[in-house]
């Protein structure tokens, strides 16, 4: 379990010294998500980032416009933000996530520099507790396999792992939804 958490590269993240602070094109901001984020991939063919999946952003407005093709600091902190939220939730979820930055970035009431700095601390001790709260999870999922049967079953402790877990995400993400329905709600 510690080498599949290794490989997650959980402590991967674009942080504000890998930002750039002149304006990046398009391409040149799928290069540095790629480039950050590929040992996160799951497999070759995967894509971190595409001119499609920007664009689409654009179109839903999950951030505010661009100036003359390119994409300034807080333009890709918010990219970075949608690349956390999009495992979890939907596009219009994440819309009304981040209405909220994109209207105080556009009227100057808000140090991005500092939120995502405060983003980047939580996620670190996320990835702290994950570590600790997984092997504690496949310390309890051995325990069950062993009173059910006649000793250690690596395939039924690996599913039931893997359902412990989808079952915890789906916890998370559906509290998270409901923290952007009161987001919503007070719009």
């Amino acid at each position: 379990m510690k080498d599949i958490m290794d490989k997650l590269s959980l402590d991967q993240q674009i942080t504000l010294d890998d930002i750039p602070e002149l304006d990046l094109y398009m391409d040149q901001v799928i290069q540095l998500f790629e480039k950050k984020y590929d040992d996160a991939k799951r497999n070759e063919d995967e894509k971190i980032l595409t001119k499609t999946m920007i664009n689409n952003y654009a179109k839903g407005k999950l951030f505010y416009p661009i100036k003359n093709k390119k994409y300034s600091k807080e333009h890709i902190i918010l990219i970075s933000l949608i690349y956390q939220l999009k495992g979890a939730l939907s596009i219009n979820d994440i819309k009304k996530t981040l209405d909220g930055i994109n209207h105080r970035i556009m009227e100057d009431q808000l140090d991005i520099d500092e939120f995502y700095n405060r983003f980047l601390q939580i996620i670190g001790k996320n990835a702290e507790g994950f570590k600790e709260d997984v092997l504690r999870k496949e310390e309890v999922v051995e325990q069950a396999v062993q009173t059910m049967s006649s000793g250690k079953d690596d395939e039924l402790e690996q599913i039931l792992l893997i359902a412990s877990l989808v079952n915890m995400s789906n916890y998370y993400r559906r509290t998270a939804e409901k923290l952007v329905d009161q987001l919503a709600e007070k719009e």
